[in-house]
């Protein structure tokens, strides 16, 4: 098929026809994973004979070894890249609720990451709704020495348009406004307590952060209008700089090989559960990829790479590592695109940073669609963060991944939870990742010319301010601009 794209590279206007004719190859990726695909035989392997993949821990070492050696089975050049990252890991945690000093009860809470490595906490417990600085603007700076009681999400009946932040954030406001800890209430029912990082940076915070069941959360919110309440939080873990390793599996590429195509999920996971869909589905579709590329021998113009993260559970490390050693190697340049995949499972679409690129991904998605009526050929493009792609993306590198798809058996309810198992992975909507995310990696590969490189700085600050990033940037000190 033919496409036209304007381009302008260096001030100057080209006129690139792309003879994009990859039907062929999209067929034989379809045919193969279909047939052959091992993702949810690998997935279920390591679920059973490692477990959780928390970075630092001796399992998450044993699912850097698992990779390496998968890849290495698959016919891969494969290294590791070694990180120093500050390891978190919970001990104890008690959090006591009531009316009075003399009247505390446990209320069941987990401890979130990078919490203090010890602390113990009394104070009165201040109703702060969604977190969020109009919530504290409210409290009129009543939380001052209390502890904090935030809901996870957007509280149900809140005005429409109330935007949420992420746990982090919410936790950095909260320090922020002089609150001694922090309370957040998960918005599962059934008492179901989620994990994760309560720090921007993925450092230690300076005071505790717990989560706890929706149930008590809101029966806490609905006491708190009648009489005051306080709370008591506990808690010991360990903080220390250990080493992980991003595990890279290479293609090179035969034309352009100094221009790379990643191709990205994290490997670790939080030690509640196996971490099944957050992110075995998207980590273990990336090896699938790599494995269908060998076993159909395609070449590829522009190298591959094919990388599995560590530490992005605990702040995006693995991704930020990898930024800093291609820029102090000077390769950062070489970097084109970057696709990721966390808890990516059966998308109908493609998904991109750059307006740019629709007619490039819709063209090769139109001829997915003749091979399988359940691609739908979605297409979307924006700005997120709080995964791989976002230190990709705040270099103004193009990022992707799929689009339209949803998590499988309404598991998006034991995210980051000791819910998270392998029970929860659908087989077939494992090999659709696979398959339709193999085929994109195969077009950018392969494609003529990319119609985006990376944005300017100019550019960059419009793109995240026009996405409503700006803000949580802010919070989280990430954003570069009139600091």
């Amino acid at each position: 098929m033919k496409i036209l794209f304007s381009l302008f590279f260096a001030g100057l206007a080209v006129s690139v026809h792309a003879q994009d004719n990859f039907g062929k190859a999209f067929s034989q990726i379809n045919a193969d994973v279909q047939e052959h695909s091992k993702a949810y035989g690998t997935l279920k392997s390591a679920t059973e004979t490692i477990g959780h993949r928390l970075t630092g821990s001796a399992n998450g070492a044993k699912a850097e070894a698992y990779a390496f050696n998968l890849f290495k089975s698959y016919g891969y050049d494969v290294r590791y890249q070694p990180f120093e990252v500050e390891s978190w890991s919970r001990i104890s945690n008690e959090t006591k609720v009531g009316n009075g000093a003399g009247s505390l009860k446990v209320v069941p809470s987990v401890a979130l990451a990078h919490s203090p490595v010890k602390s113990a906490v009394s104070a009165g417990l201040v109703d702060l709704g969604n977190g969020l600085e109009s919530d504290y603007a409210k409290d009129a700076g009543l939380v001052k020495g209390k502890i904090a009681l935030v809901y996870l999400g957007v509280l149900p009946g809140s005005p429409a348009g109330t935007a949420s932040l992420h746990r982090s954030e919410k936790t950095a406001l909260a320090i922020s406004h002089g609150a001694v800890g922090i309370i957040i209430i998960n918005g599962v029912k059934g008492g179901v307590l989620l994990t994760g990082t309560a720090s921007v940076t993925g450092k230690l915070i300076s005071i505790p952060a717990v989560c706890i069941g929706l149930e008590d959360g809101m029966r806490l919110k609905e006491e708190l209008k009648s009489k005051p309440q306080f709370a008591s939080l506990t808690m010991t873990n360990f903080s220390g700089m250990i080493k992980a390793r991003n595990v890279i599996a290479t293609l090179k590429g035969d034309s352009l090989p100094d221009e790379k195509i990643l191709v990205g999920g994290h490997l670790d996971s939080w030690d509640l559960a196996t971490g099944a869909i957050d992110n075995g589905i998207g980590s273990f579709a990336v090896m699938d990829m790599a494995r269908s590329f060998k076993a159909l021998k395609l070449k590829t113009k522009r190298t591959v790479e094919f990388i599995l993260f560590m530490g992005e559970e605990q702040g995006l490390l693995g991704s930020k590592a990898y930024i800093a050693q291609a820029e102090k190697k000077g390769d950062l340049g070489k970097v084109k695109f970057m696709l990721n995949y966390d808890m990516t499972n059966d998308p109908k679409g493609f998904a991109t940073s750059r307006a740019e690129m629709k007619g490039l991904f819709t063209s090769w998605g139109e001829e997915i669609v003749k091979i399988d009526t359940g691609f739908k050929n979605v297409f979307v493009f924006g700005a997120w963060l709080h995964s791989d792609h976002q230190p990709f993306m705040l270099e103004g590198i193009p990022t992707g991944g799929g689009a339209g798809g949803e998590l499988p058996n309404h598991s998006g309810q034991f995210y980051h939870s000791d819910g998270d198992s392998f029970k929860l992975v659908d087989e077939q909507g494992l090999k659709n990742t696979v398959r339709f995310s193999a085929m994109l990696t195969y077009g950018l590969a392969n494609t003529g010319v990319l119609p985006v490189g990376k944005q300017s700085d100019e550019d960059l600050k419009g793109f995240l301010r026009a996405n409503k990033l700006e803000e949580p940037l802010r919070i989280a000190g990430e954003w570069k601009w009139d600091k």
